[in-house]
């Protein structure tokens, strides 16, 4: 298994094969029908069940909930979140705050075009910043312009447009927990911010059932590494002599079946990556090619 999540009522698994990977179990809490008190229902379901189900499109979170909005004393004209409470605080990080159960629930960093043009001037406290902002639960960059203003040199001059393409590049990778929202203008920006508290407020409000909790007690996720498929790849083009046996790779992978392992190799020779010579346990792979990426295609 390579991961398990929480998504609403469902546990959600992620199995490491190459196919039919996902599945998931289904919680409902039901009433008796003839007496006081209720019943939990579990369903499981395969992909292709999901994908069949008349449910498939139906979002995870909906139903409106109480809001209560920070917004930072230090911003001129503020953002507009109708039927929301809000109060002016300073904040630590970012503009608008979802304070809910007495703690900040989800942070939004609003930037105009301009804003975040003067921000390269200074990147390094700009990085700082944003560190300090994915601390916080369901964090978010919002940017009031389209990814493709920053591409223009018109637009971006001083700055060589190549460099703030560059700069924005680095942006996400550095902070990888902290999604970046170009979000096009004010209206679709402050619209995305509202929807991003109305949606948390909503998870928030929607308790985990007790056996999707237990379940997720017990798991430790583990770093996301590709899977059987991406690790093998990786051995078979980098690692491995030019020529191997099935006998040496599991030796290498003492936890993965024969039949995993040989899917893999048949699919590299698929692509023109590898040939087989010979038949039974002392069939010999070849490599032909000396420094393969490893990268699924």
């Amino acid at each position: 298994m390579t991961s398990l999540q929480r998504l609403g009522k469902k546990l959600a698994l992620t199995l490491d094969r190459p196919r039919q990977r996902r599945c998931d179990f289904l919680f409902l809490t039901k009433a008796y029908k003839n007496r006081p008190g209720h019943y939990e229902q579990i369903f499981f379901r395969t992909q292709e069940a999901m994908k069949g189900h008349p449910t498939r499109g139906r979002t995870q979170l909906f139903g409106d909930y109480r809001l209560e909005v920070l917004i930072d004393r230090a911003e001129r004209y503020p953002w507009r979140f109708a039927g929301a409470e809000t109060r002016r605080e300073t904040l630590p990080a970012g503009e608008y705050a979802l304070h809910q159960g007495d703690q900040i629930q989800a942070v939004v960093e609003r930037k105009t075009f301009s804003n975040l043009l003067d921000d390269l001037g200074q990147i390094q406290i700009l990085h700082q910043q944003l560190a300090e902002l994915a601390t916080y639960p369901h964090p978010a960059l919002v940017i009031e312009a389209p990814y493709g203003h920053f591409l223009e040199p018109e637009r971006v001059a001083p700055w060589p447009a190549a460099h703030v393409a560059r700069a924005l590049a680095e942006i996400q990778a550095m902070h990888p927990s902290l999604p970046v929202v170009f979000a096009g203008n004010r209206k679709q920006a402050n619209e995305w911010a509202h929807g991003l508290f109305r949606a948390v407020a909503a998870r928030l409000a929607d308790a985990a059932p007790a056996g999707v909790a237990e379940a997720q007690a017990r798991y430790t996720p583990a770093q996301a590494t590709g899977g059987t498929q991406l690790a093998v790849r990786r051995e078979v083009l980098q690692e491995r002599p030019e020529r191997f046996t099935m006998a040496m790779l599991r030796t290498r992978f003492p936890d993965r079946s024969a039949q995993q392992l040989r899917a893999v190799l048949h699919r590299l020779r698929d692509e023109g990556r590898l040939r087989r010579e010979g038949q039974g346990r002392g069939a010999e792979w070849v490599c032909l090619e000396g420094d393969g990426d490893g990268g699924a295609s």
